[in-house]
């Protein structure tokens, strides 16, 4: 290590008391992060991409600084798909500052991996305050039993009003108008349900109608639409 010559001049001043960095809360403890190690907790965060075309909900689950498990969602362009698949396999594994540090592919994932970083390492995490933290396997719970994303589509236009799509619920088959073409309710298709069923064997047909619900006052309605082609 280089010094310049006025510092070498300089006197010496004794450093006061260290205390250490302000602990910060990690799985119902306090602790004093000094390294990566030290850093534990599981989070969620969103990132975009620099056009604001697209989105990623990223869940880390962190342990001792590394990575054990990693949820990656994404919304918005087909390549992200992709992108969310290689991300998935390259971060768990690696500690919190080799993720942050490693090209992710894509643009939303980057800035994602990026605000979760921040929220771990200032102790801002979901399990902040749960003693012991979660089990790895905690941001499977996020999908349901069905394993897919919480995802919500809609669409509408001045002239023809909205199109209910997907809901959390499923994906939506018709939509219940009332007499004054007011939307009343939806029926729907669990698909995640409805492709277990089909696995285990059961007819696809069969699976369909298993798995088709109704929200709302759906069987009250005077006419229903396809979202899709009506």
């Amino acid at each position: 290590m280089e010094y310049s010559q006025e510092v070498k001049k300089m006197c010496t001043v004794a450093k006061g008391a260290y205390h250490g960095p302000a602990p910060i809360p990690e799985e119902g403890k306090w602790v004093q992060a000094t390294e990566i190690k030290d850093i534990s907790g599981l989070t969620h965060g969103i990132g975009w991409c620099a056009p604001q075309q697209g989105a990623c909900k990223l869940t880390l689950n962190v342990k001792d600084g590394v990575i054990q498990e990693a949820l990656v969602e994404t919304i918005g362009c087909s390549g992200m798909t992709h992108s969310a698949a290689m991300a998935a396999e390259i971060l768990t594994g690696k500690t919190i500052l080799e993720a942050l540090n490693t090209d992710l592919v894509c643009d939303a994932i980057n800035t994602a991996m990026r605000e979760l970083f921040l929220q771990i390492v200032y102790g801002r995490t979901q399990s902040a305050f749960s003693e012991g933290g979660l089990p790895i396997g905690a941001g499977l719970e996020d999908l349901g039993k069905g394993l897919r994303s919480q995802v919500g589509t809609m669409y509408s236009t001045k002239m023809k009003g909205v199109r209910y799509l997907e809901m959390a619920e499923g994906y939506v088959t018709r939509i219940a108008l009332d007499k004054d073409d007011t939307v009343i309710g939806y029926e729907f298709v669990n698909l995640g349900k409805m492709m277990d069923a089909i696995n285990a064997g059961m007819s696809a047909n069969d699976a369909l109608v298993k798995f088709t619900s109704s929200y709302g006052r759906f069987k009250d309605a005077a006419k229903y639409i396809n979202p899709r082609h009506e």
